[in-house]
């Protein structure tokens, strides 16, 4: 049986983001994620999860100034002190709240660096974030977005993503596969999936377009989750989709899996 986990940066947005956590519960989810847990004390978040019992089981790598328009530091060669700070500020809180798995937000390509430095800094930071998280049992993931929603995104294929996997050389970095955003960039879901299920530590989901709950939009949603739990993944898949209405009104396509324990 399939596994969600809700998004609360994205969901329950009816209520500030520390009452998601008790919306999230009540509604049958057993783990949550977002974006980014550094706006408030790891405490703090750590007794929210407990009071609720919720499993955290993502969230980023610090990611730059995220309101002003960045998207990620780690492609980016001038900022690699900064992009390391960040993997430590991570980890303090991984092991805070119990969450097993970080994901790292490539970036948006900066024009004025030639090419070969940019990727030399994606490899070399990757790496770093793979050994010091791995010391800490937590898995890296990496993640290809698509370049509609975030022009110059620096990784926006699978197929980019895993050739980078290879030259990180790594074992403890893995792939994020995001259905919303990979529908975008190169469709063809079910058998990328299925064939690259080896190297997927998460699985993200929304709509296309809108990025709203499955069943708004072109994707075979019941076809799809098919195939992903007959091929046998065990991981969790991320509800990162802005609802269309209120949240539990869109909860029905996920209720089935939810009432067997949200697992």
């Amino acid at each position: 049986m399939l596994k969600f986990s809700a998004n609360l940066t994205m969901m329950f947005n009816e209520v500030d983001f520390l009452g998601r956590f008790e919306r999230a519960s009540k509604a049958g989810f057993k783990g949550v994620e977002f974006l980014f847990p550094y706006e408030w004390e790891r405490q703090e978040l750590a007794e929210k999860l407990d009071k609720h019992g919720l499993e955290q089981v993502l969230y980023n790598l610090p990611a730059g100034n995220w309101s002003a328009g960045e998207r990620g530091i780690a492609c980016l060669p001038r900022r690699v002190g900064e992009f390391q700070e960040g993997v430590g500020l991570a980890i303090e809180y991984a092991k805070a709240l119990r969450c097993p798995r970080l994901n790292c937000i490539a970036g948006i390509t900066p024009k004025d660096v030639p090419a070969e430095k940019v990727r030399q800094a994606m490899v070399d930071n990757l790496r770093f974030a793979a050994t010091a998280l791995e010391k800490e049992g937590i898995r890296l993931l990496v993640e290809p977005l698509n370049n509609q929603d975030i022009p110059e995104f620096y990784l926006v294929h699978t197929q980019d993503a895993l050739r980078l996997l290879v030259e990180v050389n790594h074992p403890n970095l893995w792939l994020q596969y995001d259905i919303y955003h990979m529908q975008i960039m190169e469709g063809n879901l079910t058998r990328t999936i299925v064939d690259n299920l080896a190297r997927i530590a998460h699985i993200q989901l929304g709509d296309n377009p809108g990025r709203h709950e499955p069943g708004t939009g072109e994707i075979n949603y019941a076809n799809l989750l098919r195939f992903i739990d007959e091929a046998g993944y065990d991981g969790w898949i991320g509800c990162e989709y802005k609802p269309a209405g209120v949240t539990e009104d869109g909860l029905e396509w996920v209720r089935p899996y939810l009432e067997e324990g949200g697992r």
